[in-house]
């Protein structure tokens, strides 16, 4: 999950998901099924999103 921090999709100032073609772009590059990346990514880009966001409105400083 960390080779995809440089491909967030932002909102003003809320974080809303990654690239989700950069993400299958780099599941093909690193072998794994597009299938397998497209079921397991949306649940833990949910909790990414969530956990990032509430950082952001408790004032802790990312480096997103």
């Amino acid at each position: 999950m960390q080779r995809l921090g440089g491909q967030l999709r932002v909102s003003g100032s809320a974080v809303i998901g990654w690239d989700m073609g950069a993400a299958l772009q780099l599941g093909a590059a690193l072998g794994v099924s597009p299938i397998a990346v497209a079921e397991l990514l949306p649940p833990i880009e949910a909790v990414m999103v969530r956990k990032i966001n509430d950082e952001m409105r408790a004032g802790s400083a990312l480096n997103i």
